[in-house]
């Protein structure tokens, strides 16, 4: 799913391109992408860009007349800027928005449609889809400790939580208890005041450092490369591969469709954190440590 890096990059490679434009159409093919009945669709053909901004991890196509669209790209809706007119793909193309200097597509490579397409007369209407997170990039110290201690969660989940978090998924979020050094595991609540400080200024460094890198590899290119699995990365998607930082094989929790990384190591002081699946399957053989898992796996 695109997070609030990516997203940052693409809100703003649609804003010097269309800014100022005219939307001409929107043509949609994706059968379970529009999600509101009225205002129709049609109502926003012709009607002048003012803005574009993030919202969560939506992004906003602010028009004329108070109008605006909404779009969800969920796990694998993606965006393209191709030439004005351009075809949609019959496999993947869900939608297409005809400006005058080139058209944005919007695709998913995925059979289920989750990506969503908002359309709404009203701005206000739009705080209907802001779950309430705060911006971790913009949170003070005190507003950051406020949201992760407002539940009782574990770090991972208090951080992909969007009604916490702004913007945050499961690439990130790996990433950002890495450099932090705190294991997923950890709650929130029981984060004291140096943990607290250092996960707040991991967030903000992680997040920065790769909004200004996808910026920097894209230059003038609209993003094509939009994926959760990026070299560089220190644990997320890199089971098995040496922590960039200590050389110990990164680790995994699995869910239903997706996975956690992390380094036992730096994290969580050599204990390995049970896999729902296998330790289930494994029970009383299931390595607790780092060191039992290599002696089995030289056994």
């Amino acid at each position: 799913m695109p997070e609030l890096p990516d997203l940052d990059v693409y809100v703003e490679h649609l804003q010097r391109r269309i800014s100022g434009g005219r939307l001409l159409r929107v043509r949609v093919s994706g059968w379970n992408l529009l999600r509101t009945a009225e205002p129709a669709l049609e109502g926003a053909h012709g009607r002048r860009v003012e803005g574009v901004r993030r919202l969560g991890k939506r992004i906003v196509i602010e028009m004329e007349g108070r109008w605006a669209l909404a779009i969800h790209l969920m796990i694998s809706g993606r965006l393209h800027w191709k030439v004005p007119g351009v075809a949609l793909p019959k496999k993947t193309g869900l939608a297409a928005f005809d400006f005058e200097p080139g058209s944005l597509l919007l695709t998913e490579a995925s059979s289920k449609q989750r990506a969503a397409l908002h359309v709404f007369d009203d701005p206000s209407r739009l705080a209907d889809l802001d779950a309430g997170g705060v911006e971790p990039l913009v949170a003070s110290e005190r507003d950051f400790a406020r949201a992760l201690t407002r539940e009782d969660h574990t770090l991972k989940r208090t951080l992909t939580d969007p009604r916490l978090f702004a913007g945050i998924g499961n690439s990130y979020s790996d990433e950002i208890l890495h450099r932090a050094r705190l294991s997923p595991f950890k709650r929130g609540p029981q984060l004291d005041a140096e943990e607290r400080a250092r996960l707040h200024a991991a967030v903000v460094s992680v997040l920065t450092e790769w909004r200004d890198r996808l910026r920097a590899q894209s230059a003038d290119d609209f993003p094509e490369k939009v994926t959760a699995f990026r070299p560089g990365m220190a644990v997320h998607g890199r089971y098995r591969q040496p922590c960039p930082d200590c050389g110990a094989p990164v680790q995994r929790v699995r869910y239903v469709e997706n996975e956690m990384n992390y380094c036992a190591r730096c994290q969580t002081g050599g204990r390995l954190l049970a896999d729902r699946g296998l330790s289930r399957l494994l029970r009383d053989d299931w390595p607790r440590t780092l060191e039992e898992l290599e002696e089995r796996r030289r056994g």
